[in-house]
């Protein structure tokens, strides 16, 4: 999870998932950046990597937030459940130019922008992830020095 301090406010980088043309049921969905751990990564390595594909950003770890668990249907393969550990760094901005994502990643990601950290707890598309900017949010207003 990106956080930037611009307009004197803190903003988080988000992305709505999929592309254009895609069915409806994902259109609206507004999610953090992640992805799957890549052979001999780390998942700290991995949220840095998923963050520059999915956002265009590159960023720097700040801490873990924590890890959500949940457990999914894969409509794809049968409709078997798969049981998912996704792990949330809290990152600041280094450079980059939201949304410029790379072509290979747009069958992925539909946009990425800017959006108030204060509003990401109840505007995110899932549960765990508006846990994770609650998280975020309390981070960053109790250590600011740590993200200036």
């Amino acid at each position: 999870m990106v956080v930037r301090h611009m307009q004197k406010k803190w903003w988080v980088a988000v992305i709505e998932p999929g592309r254009e043309g895609e069915p409806e049921d994902r259109k609206h969905v507004v999610a953090l950046p992640k992805g799957n751990v890549d052979a001999g990564e780390k998942p700290a390595q991995t949220a840095e990597r998923e963050v520059h594909e999915e956002t265009g950003l590159e960023a720097v770890l700040i801490v873990k937030l924590g890890d959500v668990k949940y457990v999914y249907v894969r409509k794809w393969a049968g409709n078997e459940k798969a049981f998912k550990i996704v792990s949330f760094f809290l990152m600041k901005y280094h450079a980059g130019q939201i949304g410029d994502i790379k072509p290979e990643m747009q069958h992925e990601v539909r946009r990425a922008y800017w959006m108030p950290l204060s509003e990401a707890p109840a505007k995110l598309s899932y549960s765990g992830e508006r846990e994770m900017a609650q998280k975020a949010l309390e981070y960053v207003e109790a250590y600011p020095e740590k993200l200036l």
